[in-house]
């Protein structure tokens, strides 16, 4: 960092840490232990709008990627965007292989940051459900800053939010993965793939 950025209060972003995503199969233990939620296969990754040749060819590059055992039964991964104009690639696993998952969404991540897209890529997301809950769960990975937020949108078809279940899985994870303090980061991710049923 330069004296100017000093002077002007400007700082570099720190690289973020990808492998916290490893953090998840553990932290989803605790998290079925404490509140009877459990994954459900779905994930996906978030980044705004890139698009160009260039682009077109890394789509296919995580699609070779995480489609190499699409005979084994693998589910293939998909692209989308929602109606604030982010493009989301989802991918899905057996509910039961949650590291697997992890491992795709921490290969999608690396893959789109060595390729140049890092700037563009905003969070990670897990999707976790409970036999008795009224609605979804999820686990995000804020990609800029390296840490974690819980996300419960409710199912009631307005943009609403379990807060107090969100702040119950802040608590109960502290320990497991590096939770962002700051509440204000907490960004709802409405309409993310897997949530409630969509994608």
């Amino acid at each position: 960092m330069g004296i100017l950025d000093s002077i002007l209060g400007r700082s570099r972003p720190v690289r973020p840490d990808l492998d916290r995503l490893f953090a998840l199969p553990a932290a989803a233990l605790t998290l079925q232990a404490g509140t009877g939620y459990a994954p459900t296969g779905a994930g996906s990754v978030c980044f705004a709008g890139v698009e160009g040749g260039a682009f077109a060819r890394l789509k296919e590059d995580v699609r070779e990627l995480l489609d190499v055992d699409e005979r084994a039964g693998a589910a293939p991964v998909a692209f989308g965007h929602d109606a604030y104009g982010y493009t989301w690639l989802s991918a899905r696993r057996p509910a039961d292989d949650l590291v697997t998952l992890v491992n795709d969404l921490h290969a999608v991540n690396t893959l789109l940051q060595e390729a140049g897209f890092g700037p563009h890529l905003l969070c990670s997301l897990t999707v976790f459900r409970a036999p008795e809950a009224a609605h979804d769960l999820a686990l995000v990975y804020l990609y800029k800053r390296g840490t974690f937020y819980p996300f419960a949108p409710r199912s009631d078809g307005t943009e609403a939010r379990d807060n107090a279940l969100e702040l119950q899985v802040r608590g109960l994870l502290a320990g497991d993965l590096a939770m962002e303090a700051d509440l204000e980061r907490w960004f709802p991710v409405w309409g993310a793939p897997g949530l409630g049923g969509a994608g």
